[in-house]
């Protein structure tokens, strides 16, 4: 059965049902639900490939306000299944922008749905937990829906980072550059690569189920493992090329998924969590200096707490002061370190953008170490 073409209808899995005012693409989409709690930045969350296959609520009442600018993206086109807001806005107040949110969503095939009472519904997710739901401007009758979502599959063993990263080897910088690195993308964000070029670093970008022997004949200086979605426990491919890169002995820098990658190639196993950090406000407390930060977030997967803790080869780094989840760790004897968190800060906070800094440096130190270890 169809429905008005202006309205549309958001189920969840639990079987709680919202209507609401149709927007962008005409359709149906479904995926896993999430909260992102940043009150600016959603071009860039939508572009983001960390949250490719989700539907995705946003917290702040107003969003579209500040229109579509082409430049203010993560990857090539929008990673989200949907969007659900309270208010979405076609009018915008920014001069500089090039169209409106209503054409972005509608050019980039994402179903959305406005004028739902997203307090209700985050405080409920917050609740219940994430899980899967399916929005539609197509079928309100919602045991239809429901058998249309039963189809959808878990989060949980989902390998989604094939779908979005890069299928050509691709370089960023001055090839001149004194530093070079190796970047493998399991949906990595740009800038993230923009902050590594900016410190003097020439950025080679592998696709992430490139062959460790071909990644190695790049004789980068150091390697970086990106930001990413899904589970990454279904990642074999992906955990062997990490084992790989840590017996490199070479500076190694994980972020998001990245720094799941690293615990599972530690033997640290990894879980999913009850709905995810996703936002523009964490806290987090970085044990080494003692030093807090607020950070932005984009996960639904975490480092098991305890096992880490028993690992005799990693030391924790970095806690979530909200959760006491883990938030970083690092090899202690191998130039290895990661984040949970996203220190490239697109949209969010730039406290964290001082790991750029550290991981060169690292790389440097290792450069000059063995150039003395080779001239003596």
């Amino acid at each position: 059965m169809t429905q008005d073409a202006n309205t549309a209808i958001l189920l969840l899995e639990d079987g709680s049902v919202f209507y609401g005012k149709s927007f962008g693409k005409k359709g149906t989409a479904s995926g896993e639900i999430c909260f992102n709690t940043g009150m600016t930045g959603y071009q860039e969350v939508f572009t983001d490939p960390s949250y490719y296959g989700q539907i995705l609520i946003m917290n702040s009442v107003h969003v579209g306000n500040y229109g579509i600018h082409n430049n203010d993206v993560e990857s090539d086109t929008v990673k989200i299944k949907g969007l659900i807001a309270r208010n979405l806005e076609e009018k915008f107040s920014r001069y500089q922008a090039d169209t409106d949110l209503n054409s972005y969503l509608t050019e980039n095939n994402v179903v959305a749905i406005g004028g739902v009472d997203t307090r209700a519904l985050v405080t409920h997710i917050r609740s219940k937990g994430a899980m899967n739901c399916i929005i539609s401007t197509e079928i309100n009758d919602v045991e239809a829906l429901k058998a249309e979502l039963a189809k959808v599959p878990p989060m949980e063993g989902l390998d989604l980072s094939r779908e979005v990263f890069t299928k050509e080897i691709y370089s960023v910088g001055d090839e001149n550059a004194p530093l070079k690195v190796a970047a493998l993308d399991y949906g990595i964000k740009r800038n993230i690569i923009n902050c590594m070029v900016e410190r003097g670093a020439y950025v080679r970008v592998f696709p992430g189920d490139t062959p460790i022997e071909e990644i190695k004949a790049f004789e980068p200086d150091g390697y970086f493992i990106s930001n990413g979605p899904g589970d990454p426990a279904a990642m074999h491919y992906a955990i062997d090329t990490v084992k790989s890169i840590i017996k490199e002995d070479k500076p190694a820098f994980g972020i998001c998924l990245g720094h799941q990658l690293l615990a599972l190639a530690n033997n640290i196993p990894t879980y999913k969590m009850h709905h995810g950090h996703r936002g523009l406000n964490h806290p987090v407390n970085n044990l080494i200096t003692g030093l807090s930060e607020i950070s932005t977030q984009n996960h639904g997967f975490a480092v098991d707490a305890e096992k880490i803790r028993q690992n005799p080869d990693v030391e924790v780094t970095h806690i979530n002061l909200n959760d006491g989840s883990i938030e970083g760790f690092r090899m202690k004897n191998k130039p290895v370190f990661s984040v949970q968190y996203h220190p490239e800060a697109t949209p969010g906070p730039h406290d964290s953008r001082i790991l750029f800094d550290d991981f060169i440096d690292m790389i440097k130190r290792t450069k000059q170490d063995y150039t003395l270890a080779t001239t003596d």
